[in-house]
């Protein structure tokens, strides 16, 4: 089996190459203009290509791969972003059809919890999807774009609802590396906002573990939600960071507001990818 994945210098697509050289799975990783490093000794291929203006053989560049797990998204962490239903989605959804159209039969694409927009407690893949903010509208949007094309072009779909990961390789304003920083720095205190808000988190190389897991599956998966169904204070979080670390700072709660596109309480229903991941 052969498994194209794009976004591959990315955070999560760097943990999902490492899962797959692991498995001896035949890789190709696209990228826009990043390279592997010299010193990189898995048989990865790597393809230079810039989704939103793909070649019309682009499929027979990637090598014809049985699997497409695609990570690419451009525009983030902005959410707000008209360019996410502007410029991305139509991108997106032409790049993806062009493949289906050479001959692609599975696609496995990562969603994003937004799409469930301002829902609180645990939210399953059956619930109405209430996108409040223009990332998650055009995630939700190139879903349903792509099952309006699978009735006309027969091919399987994965869609995982990624929702909160964190681990090596994240951006650097999320909030595990803002700490790190403020550890190094030697700050007595870490701002941040009251941290009473329950979220979903997941370490990314169990995320990347699931969407292998699944993209191997090779069916019509649907939506599935990857998560770890457990809902964490943020304050608690980042309190267990200190603690299992044994870092001494101090938490400057209440320093920043409380983000207004997402709710309170909410987290993942795993019960489906627990499912999924028991077939295999």
């Amino acid at each position: 089996m052969k498994i194209a994945v794009t976004g591959a210098t990315g955070f999560v697509g760097c943990h999902v190459l490492q899962q797959l050289a692991a498995r001896g799975i035949e890789t190709v990783a696209v990228a826009r203009t990043e390279s592997p490093p010299a010193a990189d000794a898995r048989r990865i291929e790597w393809v230079c290509m810039d989704i939103v203006n793909a070649p019309e053989d682009a499929f027979d560049r990637l090598g014809r791969p049985d699997v497409l797990i695609h990570l690419a998204w451009g525009g983030l962490p902005n959410y707000r972003s008209l360019h996410h239903f502007e410029t991305e989605l139509p991108a997106q959804y032409r790049f993806l059809k062009s493949l289906v159209e050479a001959g692609l039969t599975d696609l496995m694409v990562t969603g994003t919890c937004f799409e469930y927009g301002m829902q609180s407690g645990p939210l399953h893949e059956d619930l109405e999807t209430r996108p409040a903010n223009p990332y998650g509208f055009a995630k939700d949007t190139l879903r349903r774009q792509l099952r309006y094309l699978q009735t006309v072009r027969p091919f399987n779909l994965g869609w995982a609802r990624l929702f909160y990961l964190f681990g090596e390789g994240q951006a650097e304003n999320s909030l595990l590396p803002q700490l790190q920083r403020a550890v190094a720095r030697g700050d007595t205190a870490f701002d941040m906002s009251g941290g009473e808000q329950l979220r979903d988190y997941l370490p990314v190389s169990e995320a990347a573990c699931h969407l292998v897991n699944l993209a191997e599956q090779r069916v019509d998966l649907g939506v599935v939600n990857v998560c770890s169904g457990r809902p964490v204070s943020v304050r608690g979080l980042v309190e267990g960071w200190i603690r299992d670390n044994g870092w001494s700072i101090a938490l400057n709660l209440g320093r920043y507001p409380y983000p207004d596109y997402e709710p309170m309480a909410f987290w993942g229903d795993r019960t489906r990818l627990d499912g999924l991941l028991a077939a295999t």
